[in-house]
């Protein structure tokens, strides 16, 4: 993690006084969940689904305490940001090529 200008921090279990980070970040990703859910007309039981989407929309987007750079392409830089297009989400997708098209 050093190599990527990564902090490693650690906390004590059960005290709330030292998990602020994890329960603001945690908090942050059950409401985008929430968000995408209910505006993307999604069933409650793609819950999971969406927290991975959730996920991963916000490992790649800026962010401020990142100095507005993306975690994604700060952890791994050779790698493309969106190797497949992103679509409006909760809209209906086909699969018409079942190959993933990265060679």
């Amino acid at each position: 993690m050093a190599s990527h200008d990564i902090l490693h921090q650690t906390s004590c279990v059960y005290t709330s006084q030292q998990n602020g980070v994890v329960e603001h970040k945690n908090r942050h990703l059950i409401e985008t969940t929430r968000t995408l859910l209910i505006h993307g007309l999604v069933p409650q039981s793609f819950w999971g689904d969406v927290v991975l989407t959730t996920c991963y929309l916000i490992n790649r987007m800026s962010s401020s305490v990142l100095d507005n750079k993306i975690p994604h392409s700060i952890l791994f830089p050779h790698e493309l940001l969106h190797p497949l297009p992103l679509k409006v989400f909760g809209s209906t997708c086909f699969v018409h090529n079942f190959s993933l098209g990265l060679d």
